[in-house]
């Protein structure tokens, strides 16, 4: 899993532990005092957040153990699939698109990063070089031919290729 992504997760978990166990139970307790719960508006909000808190807490968890499933050594290395940044030609627009396939976390359409569950991720994954993808959009039906190619593990090779001409050429050190 992208470190970024985790950190991300893990702090947004660590504050509403923090909000489920502090802040919500003096919130709650609050309310309690000024009386009658069944007409106490602020106690009832309190307890609204209080399952709001505890069912994205259940989100957040469940996510962070799917993403440290994700295994390096399963993603292919001669197809689209996570990780991977595909340079396009989309026939309906007549332009070239560059997508980088990434977790519904990452997703920003305007910046090139696409989901691997959206209807765009889902229509490019497996494709190779030359394959034509057909994606239907809520916009209609799409024609995308892979015209580039470029894997998580060329990614991650060309990283470690940097570092060891770094580390030899004396002009950096090894993460």
């Amino acid at each position: 899993m992208p470190e970024h992504i985790k950190k991300r997760l893990q702090e947004e978990i660590k504050a509403l532990e923090h909000e489920l166990a502090h802040e919500l139970p003096q919130e709650i307790k609050k309310a309690v005092a000024m009386g009658d719960l069944s007409e106490n508006a602020e106690y009832h909000m309190a307890k609204q957040r209080q399952d709001f808190v505890n069912a994205r807490l259940g989100q957040l968890k469940k996510r962070m153990a799917e993403l440290s499933l994700v295994n390096l050594s399963n993603i292919p290395r001669d197809r689209a699939a996570f990780g991977s940044t595909i340079l396009v030609y989309d026939t309906t627009k007549d332009e070239r698109i560059e997508y980088k396939l990434v977790t519904s976390e990452e997703s920003d359409v305007a910046k090139g990063l696409i989901s691997t569950t959206s209807p765009i991720g889902r229509g490019l994954m497996g494709k190779k070089e030359g394959d034509i993808a057909t994606i239907v959009t809520p916009t209609g039906k799409r024609e995308l031919e892979v015209l580039k190619l470029t894997t998580i593990h060329d990614e991650i090779g060309d990283v470690e290729d940097d570092e060891d001409a770094a580390t030899k050429n004396g002009t950096g050190n090894k993460r």
